[in-house]
């Protein structure tokens, strides 16, 4: 078998244009069913259950995750399995998104009867209006393209992108709709990135109690070289007798004083803290102290609460153990 090198990245070139045209095409064709549709999922009292078969089934798998990852319960359900007892899953309450290319499949035209006397209401998403689908379905939404990009313009392959995008479509405006937040996704995503940065707040990490650096303004410099050694945080707060901030020494103060040739045996904590340092609440989220530290360049702040008063602390290597960053 000879491999054609130029052949290859035009087809793959083609494929890009096709596909791209076939979603472009759906914008002509979403109008007044898609606005039913997206409102008739925002009302309803149950979940969204999403069936197909073959390529469209993978579709439908993602096309309901995405729904329920974003706010709109949902489900898929195998109409083969569907015939053979699944359809005890679904109820009248629910809705069902039917995904067929040519609205003719099988093992979904002959559950449709029973939908049907369940009272289920049924959208389906097919490139045939006039299908058997698209005869029963209570709302349709067009997937119709022009052509597949396979040479043979048999494998689903337009289609199934068409697919895709509308159930995106969906998505989006219902997520939009049910005022759906960063927030919100996060909760459903809690072992992922966005999850750990949206959800950890800092006094799920901070430093806090005898683990935070702190001395009184009057503190003799050994004895503030001494908090900052045995604590490894890489600073010290200067904090007054209420536990109210007045400043921060920091390691890179400690290089700066030594370059300069500061006599360090008779100073006090107040004569070289840095007063007025950047400082965060107890209640914000861990991802806010990760922004501050980038945006000043610095590489710890003092967590503060309401008065002022000092009750922890956090580094970038906390943050990077948290996976916050």
């Amino acid at each position: 078998m000879s491999f054609d090198r130029t052949r290859a990245l035009r087809l793959a070139q083609e494929t890009f244009d096709i596909e791209a045209a076939a979603v472009q095409g759906l914008k002509a064709r979403t109008g007044d069913a898609f606005a039913e549709a997206v409102h008739t999922m925002l009302t309803l009292r149950g979940r969204v259950v999403v069936m197909g078969m073959g390529k469209s089934g993978h579709v439908g798998r993602k096309i309901a995750a995405t729904l329920a990852s974003t706010g709109t319960p949902a489900m898929f359900v195998h109409p083969a399995e569907a015939s053979h007892g699944d359809l005890g899953m679904i109820k009248s309450i629910d809705l069902v998104l039917a995904i067929s290319n040519g609205g003719e499949s099988e093992e979904i035209t002959v559950i449709l009867p029973v939908l049907k006397r369940l009272g289920v209401p049924l959208v389906g998403m097919t490139g045939n209006a006039a299908s058997t689908l698209g005869r029963h379905a209570d709302i349709v939404l067009d997937s119709g393209v022009e052509k597949e990009a396979c040479p043979l313009n048999l494998a689903p392959t337009a289609s199934t992108t068409a697919q895709l995008a509308l159930g995106d479509a969906l998505a989006v405006a219902l997520l939009d709709a049910r005022g759906f937040r960063s927030e919100d996704f996060a909760r459903s995503h809690p072992g992922g990135a966005l999850g750990r940065k949206l959800l950890t707040h800092l006094s799920d990490i901070m430093r806090s109690g005898d683990a935070v650096p702190r001395v009184l303004p009057d503190a003799a410099f050994p004895a503030l070289m001494r908090e900052m050694s045995s604590k490894g945080l890489g600073a010290s707060a200067i904090v007054d007798e209420a536990g109210r901030v007045q400043g921060i020494f920091t390691d890179g103060d400690l290089r700066r004083l030594v370059e300069n040739g500061v006599d360090l045996r008779a100073v006090k904590a107040r004569e070289v803290m840095h007063p007025g340092p950047r400082t965060i609440r107890n209640t914000a989220l861990a991802a806010e102290a990760a922004q501050l530290m980038e945006q000043y360049r610095i590489t710890s702040v003092l967590v503060v609460d309401g008065e002022g008063v000092l009750v922890g602390a956090i580094n970038s290597n906390d943050l990077m153990r948290a996976k916050v960053i």
